[in-house]
């Protein structure tokens, strides 16, 4: 190979590796397990396979990686230890937060401990005006205590959020160079670098958990690049964030707060791409692992995007593709409420037990189980027969679940799947009709390790027509980070009407931006040609409370209006003519073209005869029992041939049940297309 470019995905249990030849097009993917007390250490691993894999590291052109390390640094409570400094009479805001409830009636819901303890939450006296106008100024003296009493404490890093600094960023600015000279080498992170947003509680929320990822993330970086470079990669490293963009390794460790939803981000900017390429530009992607589901929608090829977000019970707010999550994957255990009903999830078996048929101690029945016993996952062997499996430890979960409930061991294994199934489909309802769209318009793909087994039943629950399983579904992470740009929002508060004066004022703070946006081009080393700008308003009726995204340039206060009340109407159902539109925030997306169009693949040169490579009893359902399917090797299945289920369909990295009403067929870019053979719609 001439050149490449190379993805990476670091997950929980494997380290997934895209590698793409710039001069063909061709890819590849593999996969190493991962080495969770240092995720670095699988990078370099799976680096140094690449000569044994017939790859050169010298060649590395492009190198891009998503990580959960900061999600799993918040949900294990293993950040740095945090200060923060903010504006007298505003320490506990940080705990106080917004004071609503996940469940209004669950007087056993406990809020997580905030990030920073209350002794370490210090104030200082300033105050600036909404305007950004200095009513009391800065007590210098003030913060040279608090950087004292910091260092007496051994913090490792110090979150700055003073009220309103999102209009003047003086006095924190001020405070930081204070702090920094007391405490050198200690992390600082400042509210108006973060999030120049308004909104207190988020703010100093986001900001306080930026801080504390700092320390750590740091290190992980560190180790990160030194790794790579040892084996071979010269290539600048990115890092993608939880807008779908990759940014460098000096912006992540400055933000690490923006890659808390790096990997899930990265599958769904791959599916966007594969999506687009195959002429589904309406997708809703399905990403199954071992523990969760993940879904998100893309509508015309573009993802959708949330600001505000919870990870691991703490508010933070950034420009994030907006994936829900609920706790169903194949390790999900089957279990009885009090009153005796079966349900599915959250807890699951991990990797370790990990489902019975697994046989690393586990017991508990789970949703890989169910699949094992019915026969839709290989009863012998996973991975291409590399993983041997336990039917009959998976059995026996089975029958202690069928004899609680009184039904039969078939019956339990169905009922545990289609619990789960549900339950996916509720999810992708809320990410879909719940929010305006029109789900008969959408294409489901599937990607993860147990999507492809899954998708097809949760299109029959949606009724959705159209299943997508692309390429290699168990890297498709790996591959949304290779194919992503290089990105960064600018952002700045307004809170100024689209009509009359408000839009000249609207005009120049989108130049001041753009500004900004060119100047941390040029710093990145980005290509004039490779080169562009999004705007982004985030706008409101003049008194609503929250904000909807609007995209495209803003040309003219018309223009706006008209295509804000176009989105007003898909998130509302309804717009208001002749009022007023107010800009709350405004932002600017860098954008460097790093990716190129995805290319047609090869085909195999057999049919569908030469595919299938044996069969198996599965069961299908009540009402058709156990039938004879045939097995088809996905590597072997040519292009342009149709095919009927029922089928199962195996490759390395995924396996893929298809029902008895669809019918299947692979198109040019390798993706396997299953369509019912009756419009559900």
């Amino acid at each position: 190979m001439g050149n490449i470019r190379v993805g990476i995905d670091v997950g929980g249990t494997f380290t997934d590796f895209t590698v793409l030849d710039d001069e063909t097009g061709g890819m590849r993917h593999f996969k190493v397990s991962s080495t969770p007390h240092d995720p670095s250490e699988a990078i370099e691993i799976g680096i140094a396979s690449f000569q044994a894999r017939g790859l050169t590291a010298s060649d590395v052109v492009h190198f891009g990686h998503g990580t959960t390390v900061a999600t799993n640094m918040v949900i294990e409570r293993r950040g740095g230890k945090t200060g923060l400094l903010t504006t007298e009479g505003f320490r506990d805001v940080l705990e106080i937060g917004r004071q609503t409830r996940p469940d209004l009636f669950d007087m056993s819901v406990r809020k997580p401990e905030p990030l920073v303890v209350r002794p370490l939450r210090l104030e200082v006296h300033e105050r600036l005006g909404p305007d950004g106008d200095v009513i009391v100024p800065l007590d210098e003296a003030g913060v040279e205590d608090a950087a004292k009493r910091f260092r007496a404490e051994g913090v490792e890093a110090v979150a700055i959020g003073f009220l309103h600094s999102y209009r003047n960023a003086a006095h924190e600015r001020r405070a930081a160079e204070i702090i920094r000279k007391h405490l050198p080498g200690v992390f600082v992170s400042l509210s108006s670098d973060v999030l120049p947003e308004f909104r207190e509680y988020e703010r100093i929320s986001t900001t306080v958990m930026n801080a504390y990822l700092m320390p750590r993330m740091d290190g992980y970086l560190d180790r990160f690049m030194k790794r790579s470079r040892q084996a071979g990669i010269d290539a600048k490293p990115y890092t993608i964030h939880s807008n779908g963009g990759l940014m460098s390794t000096e912006t992540a460790r400055n933000y690490p707060v923006r890659t808390c939803l790096s990997g899930p981000a990265a599958g769904v900017v791959g599916a966007a791409l594969v999506g687009k390429a195959a002429s589904f530009p309406d997708v809703i992607t399905f990403d199954v692992g071992g523990t969760s589901t993940d879904v998100a929608l893309i509508a015309g090829g573009k993802p959708a995007y949330s600001a505000d977000r919870d990870v691991a019970g703490y508010s933070i707010r950034c420009a994030m593709v907006d994936v829900s999550v609920i706790g169903a994957g194949g390790g999900s255990i089957a279990w009885l409420d009090d009153a005796g009903g079966l349900k599915v999830g959250p807890q699951s078996a991990a990797a370790v037990p990990g489902p019975a048929a697994y046989g690393k101690g586990g017991t508990d029945a789970t949703i890989t189980d169910a699949n094992i016993v019915l026969q839709r996952l290989n009863p012998i062997a996973l991975l291409d027969g590399t993983m041997p499996v336990d039917r009959e430890a998976a059995l026996s979960a089975i029958s202690a679940v069928a004899e609680k409930i009184g039904r039969s061991v078939e019956d339990t294994a169905w009922g545990i799947i289609r619990i789960a199934v549900a339950n996916m489909a509720r999810a992708i309802r809320a990410v879909s009709m719940d929010k305006g769209h029109d789900l008969k318009q959408f294409a489901l793909m599937a990607f993860g390790g147990a999507g492809p087994l899954h998708a097809s039943l949760v299109a029959a629950e949606t009724g959705l027509n159209t299943v997508i399983i692309p390429e290699s579904p168990g890297t498709m992470c790996a591959r949304g980070v290779l194919l992503s740009d290089v990105t960064r929002d600018f952002v700045s508060t307004q809170i100024k009407r689209a009509q009359g004066e408000g839009w000249s004022e609207i005009t120049s703070a989108v130049a001041g931006l753009e500004k900004q946006a060119r100047e941390w081009l040029e710093a990145e080393t980005i290509p004039d040609d490779k080169r562009a700008l999004q705007h982004i308003a985030e706008a409101r009726y003049a008194g609503q409370n929250h904000e909807i995204r609007v995209e495209g340039i803003l040309s003219s206060a018309e223009d706006f209006s008209v295509r804000f009340a176009e989105a007003h109407r898909v998130v509302y159902g309804y717009a208001l003519d002749n009022h007023p539109v107010e800009i709350v925030n405004l932002r600017v997306q860098a954008i460097g073209h790093a990716g190129r169009p995805l290319q047609t693949v090869e085909g195999a040169s057999g049919t569908m005869t030469d595919a299938r490579v044996g069969e198996r009893d599965v069961y299908v359902g009540p009402e058709g029992g156990w039938k004879t399917v045939p097995v088809y090797k996905r590597a072997l299945m040519p292009q342009g041939e149709k095919f009927a289920g029922p089928a199962i369909v195996e490759e390395l990295t995924s396996t893929a049940y298809v029902l008895p009403d669809q019918t299947g067929v692979v198109d040019g870019y390798g993706n396997i297309i299953l369509s019912f053979v009756k419009d559900r719609s």
